[in-house]
C-alpha cells in the first residue's frame, strides 16, 4: 500500500507500508544500513550512518537559510535520513535518531517560523536523553514561503502532515530498529512547533502521550494578520509616525521599566506579569512639540507617541477582536517596526493568499486581514478549544510563554488557555488534570532575555551543548523531564525553575533563579527576602 493511502486510513500500524531490513547485526558497531522492500517503492533510505557521541555532524545539503551548518551528537546514535511522498506533488525529508542509551520513549521535533528546516540542536538534545527522535523538514527547505506557491499539497504538509507522517514513520522505525516497541511517546517544540504541538492535541490525540508546545503560534491565521498590521502603525522609514528600532531599544524600553518594572515590589529589569502594565509614552514627547523632554537625543513627537500608543493597543478585524495586544517589555527587540512588512506575514500572504510573487504586500489592509482568516487553509488556524478526546487518553499537555515574546504575544497562550475552559467548561483546578500553561517572566522568543528563561526547554537551556553528563535532568528546572515525570509518575508541575546564567553562560554560574507560576497564578515577591532566591516569590490568585 502507498504511504499516502496508509495514512490517510491507517490509525495504528505500518507493517504493510515500510518493510525496514537490518543488514548489520550490531548497528551500533558499524555503519546501519537498512533498506526498502519492492512494495514501497515510492519512500526511500537516502543513508544511514552510526554517529559516534562527540561527533560533530556536518550538514553540507541543508539549505543555507536553515542556519544549522552542523551538530554536535552527544550519544552514539544511528542516524536514518529518509525521503517520504506525502502526495503527487509533496514530500518530506525525515530523520531519527536511534540513541544507543534508549530509554524506552519515543519524541518528535517540531519546526519554526515557515521553515522547512529540520532542527537539529533539538534531535540532539532529545537523543542524548534517551529518546528515539524524529524530525521533518515540513515539506520544503528553507526559511521562505514560496514553496507553498500554487501548491496546497505542500501547505497541507506545512500544517500538519509532515510531523503526524514522521511520528507514524517514526514510531514504526523505532519497533523495528530495537526490537520492541516505545513505551511512552513525547513532543518538544516552540513557536511553529508550539502549534504543532497543540495541533497534535486537537487533532491527533494519539499521536503523543504529552506534549511540551512553547510559544504556540496558535490561532495561525490571525497572529500573521497582526504580525503584519504593524506596518499599517509604524509606517515606512520616512513616515512622521517611524521610530528607528535603536529608539525602541534605548528609548522606549528604558521608559517601559521606568514605568512597570517595579509593579511586582522589585526594580530588576524584569516585568513579572506584563498584564499590569499600562504603557504611556507621552512622557517622552520633545518639548518643542508640546511635552516636556527637552532632551533632543531623548524625546519623541506626538505623532511617534500616538503611534507607540496604537502598537500596544489589541487587534481588531471589522470590529471583533482578532488578537490581543503586544505586552510592554517585548519592545527590547523590536521585531515588527522595521519600517517594512514582516517577512513571514508577505510570504504568506503573497505565496498562500494569493498565489502572487508579485503582491503588494505594503498595501495590505483590514480586508486582508479578514479573508486570511476566511481561508484558513487546511484548518491551519489550530483554535481548536476541545482537548477531550486527548484528555481522555490521559494525555498531558504543558505550554509556556516568555513575558517579553516580542514575536507572539505571551496574552494569546493565556487567550488559548481561557479558550479551552470555555470550550470545555472546565475551571483552572480541572484544566490542571491534564493541561498546565506557565509564564515565564523576562524570556523572550522561547529562549534569551533578561529573565530566569532556562527551563530545559532546549539543549543550551538545559546546559549541556558538549557533554551528555552535564545535561540538566532535573523535573524541577526542565520542562521535557517534567512532563516525563508527569506522564509516567503522575505527578504534575507545580512550578517551572527558570535559571538565569551570568551572561546567559553556564560555566559562568547561576545569576539567580526564579519559580514560575502556572496561569492563571501570578508570581508575587514577598516583599522582604532576596529577590534573587526562588522562595522570595510565591504564587497567588490574581487578585490578592
Amino acid at each position: 500500500m502507498p504511504i499516502l493511502s496508509y495514512l490517510r486510513t491507517a490509525t495504528t500500524a505500518l507493517p504493510a507500508v515500510i518493510t525496514i531490513i537490518l543488514l548489520t547485526i550490531d548497528a551500533f558497531g558499524h555503519s546501519a544500513d537498512f533498506d526498502f522492500d519492492s512494495t514501497s517503492p515510492n519512500a526511500r533510505v537516502w543513508f544511514s550512518e552510526f554517529v559516534p557521541a562527540g561527533t560533530n555532524v556536518t550538514f553540507p545539503d541543508n539549505d543555507p537559510t536553515c542556519a544549522r551548518s552542523s551538530q554536535v551528537v552527544l550519544t552514539d546514535t544511528c542516524r536514518i535520513a529518509m525521503f517520504i511522498p506525502t502526495s503527487e506533488r509533496s514530500n518530506i525529508s525525515f530523520e531519527a535518531w536511534f540513541p544507543r542509551n534508549w530509554t524506552g520513549r519515543f519524541l518528535s521535533t517540531g519546526n519554526g517560523g515557515l521553515s522547512g528546516c529540520i532542527q537539529y540542536e533539538d534531535m540532539a538534545y532529545a537523543s542524548a536523553l534517551g529518546f528515539a527522535t524524529v524530525g521533518a523538514n515540513n515539506g520544503h527547505n528553507g526559511t521562505s514561503g514560496r514553496p507553498f506557491l500554487n501548491n496546497s499539497e505542500v501547505v497541507e504538509d506545512f500544517a500538519f502532515r509532515s510531523m503526524h507522517t514522521g511520528v507514524l514513520v517514526g514510531k514504526n522505525l523505532t519497533e523495528t530498529f530495537y526490537g520492541s516497541p516505545h513505551n511512552k511517546s513525547y513532543y518538544l517544540g516552540c513557536s511553529t512547533g508550539g502549534r504543532q504541538g497543540l495541533k497534535s492535541v486537537q487533532d491527533f490525540p494519539e499521536d503523543f502521550d504529552g506534549v511540551v508546545a512553547g510559544a504556540p503560534a496558535a490561532d495561525f491565521n490571525h497572529l500573521l494578520d497582526w504580525s503584519g498590521h504593524f506596518f499599517n502603525i509604524t509606517g515606512n522609514s520616512s513616515a512622521s509616525t517611524f521610530l528607528p528600532t535603536d529608539q525602541w531599544i534605548n528609548l522606549v524600553h528604558p521608559d517601559v521599566l521606568a514605568q512597570c518594572d517595579d509593579i511586582d515590589g522589585v526594580k530588576d529589569g524584569i516585568i513579572e506579569d506584563p498584564n499590569l502594565c499600562e504603557y504611556d509614552p507621552t512622557g517622552l514627547i520633545c518639548e518643542e512639540d508640546g511635552g516636556t523632554n527637552a532632551n533632543a537625543t531623548g524625546c519623541i513627537t506626538q505623532a511617534q507617541a500616538g503611534m507607540i500608543k496604537e502598537v500596544y493597543l489589541p487587534f481588531y478585524i471589522e470590529g471583533e477582536l482578532a488578537y490581543p495586544r503586544i505586552q510592554p517589555g517585548s519592545e527590547s527587540l523590536p521585531i515588527f517596526y522595521t519600517g517594512e512588512p514582516f517577512v513571514y506575514t508577505a510570504d504568506w500572504f503573497r505565496y498562500v493568499v494569493y498565489n502572487d510573487p508579485s503582491y503588494d504586500v505594503d498595501t495590505l489592509s483590514e480586508k486582508d486581514w479578514a479573508l486570511a482568516a476566511e481561508l484558513d487553509p487546511i484548518d491551519i488556524s489550530t483554535w481548536s478549544g476541545d482537548l477531550s478526546a486527548f484528555r481522555d487518553r490521559q494525555g498531558k499537555v504543558l505550554t509556556y510563554h516568555g513575558q517579553a515574546d516580542g514575536l507572539i504575544s505571551s496574552k494569546n497562550s493565556e487567550r488559548y488557555y481561557d479558550r479551552v475552559s470555555d470550550t470545555m467548561g472546565l475551571n483552572s483546578s480541572e484544566l490542571d488534570e491534564f493541561y498546565r500553561l506557565f509564564r515565564i517572566s523576562g524570556m523572550g522568543h522561547c529562549s534569551g532575555g533578561v529573565g530566569a528563561w532556562e527551563i530545559g526547554q532546549t539543549l543550551a537551556g538545559s546546559g549541556g551543548e558538549t557533554s551528555v553528563d552535564e545535561l540538566n535532568l532535573d523535573p524541577a528546572s526542565n520542562v521535557l523531564m517534567a512532563m516525563v515525570r508527569w506522564v509516567e509518575e503522575g505527578v504534575a508541575p507545580e512550578t517551572v525553575l527558570g535559571t538565569k546564567y551570568v551572561d546567559d553562560t553556564v560555566s559562568e554560574g547561576v545569576a539567580f533563579a526564579r519559580a514560575h507560576c502556572r496561569y492563571p497564578l501570578r508570581n508575587t515577591y514577598d516583599g522582604t527576602g532576596d529577590y534573587t532566591k526562588e522562595e522570595s516569590w510565591n504564587c497567588l490568585e490574581v487578585d490578592q
